[in-house]
């Protein structure tokens, strides 16, 4: 996609700009009327210039920002592109800075490129860069307000004029361009206006390329705004309300090259990645060398001529009800929570509201950073339930709150419990293929992949399983999530097995944090019982169990529990479920993993008994509950399984209040740091539960044997 650059002669100051629809700014700048809309602009250009090359769209972006800086070397302060010039050579200078800036931009364009970079540059350029009129006007088109006076020997009308060959002189009333009149004709105006303002509206808080945007116009306007999506968001742009800008652009910093100049290296401005993940190849679109960012190309593919459209955040939303005046405790009595569960919320509802910016208020501090929270609770403490003061808090303050987990099936999992708990608010569930994917509402529940497409939009995120696959790890992600964080909004991560520098941080008084020890139904967890046996593959090869083993697995069918049965290879889950249809002699054991088709069909049959042995890997370590079952894991000892997923994958047993005594076993020939450390962090979980009290007087702990 390419765009043109242009300057803006306002109250006597020049601004760069760019534009994806030139018609549209020309209207805006100069004639500025929409009908009932009025003059969404409030005051008209004095004049302006545009080249009428066009440049790929990351290119002029970068146009803009280096007059930009060249405006505040010049003036000396920090107030942004305006830059004033004195004299009837006002706009001459102004010219030749913009097309300065515009060579700057071809020769770093073919600094990164390859030879069809270079190709461009020397077609195009560079440019003769004398200061005669001859030389620079025929460049570009000019535009001169009718009735522009000379301030202070500013260049007059007339001058201008006589300069410039075929130039259009325009009024209030018209152009007195017939091309541009009839432009005006086949827009529609007023109709323009009204769609701009409602992809301000719907862009709030998104951030998409250009085919997103181009669908969510077509679903919130129809196919009228969907055809004039370039003038739409062009004049959103002008509003302020939408930045329009390349999705690889373009950043500060940079190796030298041999002359020691400070090279820039582009960046995907959806995704964060650098010049390490960007991939170059000949682009139609722009006729060069163009980067695309390859980490975050299943999401659709961003590179430098791409459009990324920005909505920004209004800060006028609409009426809601006001903050409940009642107390902590009678805000959380409402919810039924036990009293571990009641002393972290009022902790995280403590923090949530403290310094919390007012999303009715009329300013933010832009550079506000997101206030993290960790909430570490035991698998089973009932998480969920204990954010939904949190939410509440949000939506009656009147902003949007945000539950991301990195896995789909939890998400799905969750909708119906948001549902069911909030019935006024309205809920958006997205995933990949989610029918809701271009739907606003109070509760956000997503992937965290989904939230590559917003920024500043939630006044609290909720990050669900925070070491979960594929989140933990994932730079990316944890950009996204951060970007997603409207200014100053509070951050609440969950997790049962947090990373260590999270708990390193806790422990230090670096991160504000509050720990739950134990489940809902007030018994301690159940801890692990070692069991000495040979690996996976000796018991396949050998077709048989140890005396042990077999014997705990009959007695936890006798008993009626289900069992989780955790292996490390997907290959070994069939052949592992057959071989106990065998030992056990029994036929409801099926197997599945993450390249089994049947998956969801095969968890949905467990839940409701029908299988009664699932051999499975670590796909099911999380997000699952089953209120009697028992939990085996198969090669304790391996490289797959650390502290977290032994600890995650023994929280399926005990979850129910029905039996909260579900018995937990590592099998493996040796017992390793992992195995150890886990039996650990579940008897301290156990002690703290005990020493602050949260268990019930009958309950006893386990140990490891």
């Amino acid at each position: 996609m390419k765009a043109q650059v242009y300057i803006v002669e306002l109250s006597g100051a020049w601004e760069a700009r760019l534009t994806i629809n030139s018609v549209v700014d020309k209207h805006y700048w100069l004639v500025g009327s929409y009908g009932h809309y009025g003059n969404l602009n409030g005051k008209l250009a004095d004049s302006g210039w545009m080249m009428k090359e066009e440049l790929p769209l990351g290119d002029a972006c970068r146009v803009v920002e280096l007059w930009g800086m060249a405006s505040k070397r010049r003036s000396g302060n920090e107030q942004g592109s305006r830059l004033t010039y004195a004299g009837d050579k006002s706009l001459l200078r102004a010219v030749k800075q913009l097309l300065a800036c515009s060579e700057e931009v071809r020769r770093e364009a073919a600094q990164v490129g390859g030879t069809t970079n270079n190709r461009w540059w020397q077609r195009g350029g560079p440019r003769d860069m004398e200061t005669s009129r001859e030389s620079l006007l025929p460049l570009g088109e000019m535009w001169v307000t009718q009735g522009h006076e000379t301030r202070g020997g500013s260049v007059s009308e007339d001058y201008l004029a006589s300069q410039l060959p075929g130039e259009a002189r325009l009024n209030r009333e018209g152009t007195g361009d017939k091309q541009f009149d009839r432009g005006r004709e086949v827009l529609g105006l007023e109709e323009l206006a009204g769609w701009a303002l409602l992809a301000a509206d719907v862009m709030q808080g998104r951030a998409l390329l250009r085919s997103e945007a181009h669908a969510l116009l077509l679903r919130a306007a129809g196919p009228g705004a969907a055809a004039g999506w370039s003038g739409v968001l062009q004049l959103a742009a002008l509003l302020g309300r939408v930045r329009l800008s390349g999705s690889v652009a373009a950043g500060a910093g940079g190796r030298s090259d041999a002359l020691r100049r400070r090279r820039r290296e582009r960046r995907c401005q959806r995704c964060g990645s650098g010049e390490a993940l960007l991939h170059r190849t000949a682009c139609a679109a722009c006729g060069r060398e163009c980067a695309y960012c390859t980490a975050c190309i299943g999401m659709g593919r961003s590179r430098e001529c791409e459009l990324l459209a920005t909505g920004h955040r209004s800060l006028q939303l609409e009426s809601r009800p006001p903050v409940l005046q009642t107390s902590v405790e009678q805000r959380l009595a409402k919810w039924g929570l036990s009293p571990a569960q009641t002393a972290a919320a009022a902790t995280a509802l403590s923090f949530v509201e403290k310094q919390a910016p007012n999303p009715m208020q009329t300013s933010w501090d832009e550079a506000a950073p997101a206030r993290d929270y960790l909430l570490w609770a035991v698998t089973g403490a009932g998480k969920t339930e204990m954010i939904f003061p949190l939410v509440e808090s949000v939506l009656l303050r009147g902003g949007r709150a945000l539950i991301a987990t990195p896995r789909r099936d939890v998400v799905i999992e969750l909708d119906p419990r948001i549902r069911k708990a909030f019935p006024d608010a309205s809920v958006v569930t997205l995933y990949g293929g989610s029918e809701q994917r271009w739907e606003s509402g109070d509760i956000t529940l997503a992937t965290t992949h989904q939230l590559l497409r917003f920024y500043r939009c939630f006044d609290l995120v909720i990050v669900d399983e925070l070491d979960a696959f594929p989140f933990v790890g994932d730079k990316i992600l944890h950009y996204a999530a951060d970007k997603s964080c409207a200014p100053g909004a509070a951050r609440l991560l969950l997790s049962a097995t947090p990373p260590s520098e999270l708990q390193r941080a806790a422990r230090r008084g670096k991160l504000q944090h509050a720990r739950v020890p134990v489940r809902y139904h007030r018994h301690p967890l159940p801890v692990p019982k070692l069991y000495q046996t040979p690996t996976v593959l000796q018991m396949l090869q050998q077709q048989k169990l140890t005396v042990k083993l077999q014997a705990a697995m009959l007695g936890s069918l006798k008993r009626g529990a289900q069992l989780f049965v955790f292996v490390q290879k997907i290959a070994q889950t069939e052949p592992m479920a057959a071989m106990l249809r065998n030992r056990l002699q029994h036929s409801f054991v099926e197997a599945t993993s993450s390249q089994d088709a049947e998956r969801t069909d095969k968890v949905r049959r467990f839940r409701s008994r029908e299988i009664r042995v699932l051999v499975t890997t670590t796909i099911l370590e999380r997000g699952v509950t089953i209120p009697k079952s028992d939990v085996y894991i198969l090669d304790a000892d391996g490289a797959l399984f650390d502290e977290a997923s032994l600890v995650q994958m023994a929280g399926r047993a005990g979850r129910s209040a029905d039996d909260p005594f579900g018995q937990v076993y590592f099998c493996s020939r040796e017992r390793n740091r992992a195995q150890l450390s886990a039996v650990r962090h579940i008897q301290t979980m156990n002690r703290m539960a005990r020493k602050q009290g949260f268990l019930l007087p009958t309950s006893k702990g386990g140990s490891a044997k």
